[in-house]
């Protein structure tokens, strides 16, 4: 029942946006927890607005990563056109940055086409590189790489997060936690700054999109999400 609420909800904002000028553009943001609803609600957005969806989220577009991605199934793709789903390999590392400007050239392209367009993902860092774009990072240190590589290799994935945790815990929170590489340089860049990874990449405040950009936030009793996601986990074994 709360997410029809909200897929009305967003209807009608989305409806009294288009209506106040016509040449006006809208990009829907759909965010929340993972197995919370998100796919489903930007589809059925996507159908009663008749456009497309991109993906921010950062595994879905590895054409090799599958199990434990969610990744929407074949039907769902089929249903709506969906962008950055399966459309790198694994070997091009593609990062936020890389993607932040990939999805903004898409979006002035589709905005073409459509006035509405609908945006999901479980990523924050992926979904604020698209919309407000990355500072200036540090350049990758190789000597710091490599000892993180190294103790990677040798005590586990734990001890990176362990170490991020410690130092930037609101970086903590946004990140791929399984996803070594990114754990890395985020800790890369820590231990290279004064500011933290976090503060670094939440500088820009003013979108670089041209259109307006609309949050829509999605959640449920921890309960149920808990429920949910051990369900999706039995269904991917």
């Amino acid at each position: 029942m709360a997410m029809k609420v909200l897929v009305r909800a967003a209807k009608k904002v989305l409806n009294r946006k288009k209506i106040k000028a016509a040449l006006n553009k809208t990009l829907l943001v759909i965010a929340g927890p993972t197995a919370v609803g998100k796919t489903g609600t930007a589809i059925n957005i996507a159908k009663h607005f008749q456009t497309e969806i991109i993906s921010a989220d950062s595994r879905q577009f590895y054409r090799e990563m599958t199990v434990g991605t969610a990744k929407p199934i074949s039907n769902e793709l089929q249903a709506v056109k969906h962008h950055f789903i399966n459309s790198d390999s694994i070997h091009d590392n593609v990062n936020a940055g890389q993607y932040g400007e990939r999805c903004r050239e898409l979006i002035i392209d589709l905005h073409h086409k459509y006035d509405t367009l609908i945006m999901c993902g479980g990523s924050g860092l992926f979904i604020n590189s698209a919309i407000f774009g990355l500072d200036e990072l540090p350049e990758k240190d190789d000597a710091i790489r490599s000892e993180l590589q190294s103790r990677f290799e040798h005590e586990g994935i734990e001890v990176l997060q362990n170490e991020l945790k410690a130092i930037d815990p609101e970086m903590y929170k946004v990140i791929d936690k399984q996803n070594p590489r990114r754990l890395i340089r985020a800790i890369e860049v820590n231990r290279q700054s004064d500011i933290p990874y976090s503060k670094l990449l939440g500088k820009n405040t003013v979108p670089k999109v041209s259109c307006n950009v609309i949050y829509v936030g999605l959640n449920i009793e921890r309960d149920d999400l808990y429920d949910r996601i051990d369900k999706r986990v039995d269904q991917m074994i």
